[in-house]
């Protein structure tokens, strides 16, 4: 089978040449490492909530997970109004990783996701950062950028941050690698910082955390979100290890 190029020539005419051997093989590799590596990076993902299933993910010190507080609605995982909330966590302990997820509330909505996260304490947030998950427009949180949607919770203020409006889904990415931490909403970066850094340390200190034992001391952790500070929808959940 014959391959060919057209190529168009300065004065707007076309020209068909025969594509040799090696060009073949070239074009037949390069086309192979594209989709190799498309799916490579794809099967890299582990996801925790595809829209119908929940995996890897039960309630904070549970063995399985409360489906007496969230349930599956419309391709959200999301939290049960009325009922006594549960936070979630994940299986699996991360250090490198990317974490992807969509989040939107109700009015006055808040929730939070959490990583580096351990049971050491009563509750999720006595050990782990949080992403703040906020309605800016309502909760009293706002009044504090350092409690905003985006933020490190009470540590550090997010920058360039545009929220979708209430009710529409709003995008997360959090990436930590070689503990450099990044807080994405919305395809854009509103806070990086250094995970056990000296900075850190002397912002703990000034915080609600500095006397919590447990609080931002793990070195790798589980991923975990929020469920009991009222209705909240989550979708699209999935992390790989980096």
């Amino acid at each position: 089978m014959n391959l060919f190029l057209l190529l168009l020539k300065g004065n707007g005419t076309q020209k068909r040449i025969e594509v040799g051997t090696n060009m073949k093989k070239i074009l037949f590799i390069t086309l192979l490492f594209l989709f190799t590596s498309c799916s490579k990076n794809e099967s890299n993902w582990n996801y925790l909530f595809d829209g119908k299933n929940v995996k890897g993910l039960r309630g904070y010190k549970m063995e399985t997970f409360p489906w007496n507080a969230w349930k599956i609605e419309n391709g959200s995982l999301k939290t049960l109004p009325g009922k006594n909330g549960v936070d979630i966590i994940s299986n699996e302990s991360y250090k490198d990783f990317e974490l992807e997820l969509e989040w939107k509330l109700q009015t006055g909505g808040n929730s939070g996701v959490f990583y580096y996260a351990t049971e050491q304490g009563d509750y999720i947030w006595q050990s782990a950062p949080e992403m703040q998950v906020l309605d800016d427009l309502a909760h009293q949180d706002r009044s504090r950028q350092v409690t905003s949607a985006g933020a490190l919770y009470d540590l550090i203020a997010p920058k360039n941050k545009v929220l979708k409006p209430l009710g529409e889904f709003n995008s997360v990415k959090i990436r930590s690698k070689d503990y450099h931490v990044e807080h994405w909403l919305n395809d854009v970066k509103v806070l990086e910082y250094d995970y056990n850094s000296d900075e850190l340390k002397r912002l703990i200190n000034s915080s609600k955390f500095k006397n919590m034992t447990f609080f931002s001391k793990a070195l790798s952790g589980q991923i975990g979100l929020q469920g009991d500070h009222g209705e909240v929808w989550y979708r699209n959940i999935r992390i790989r290890k980096l």
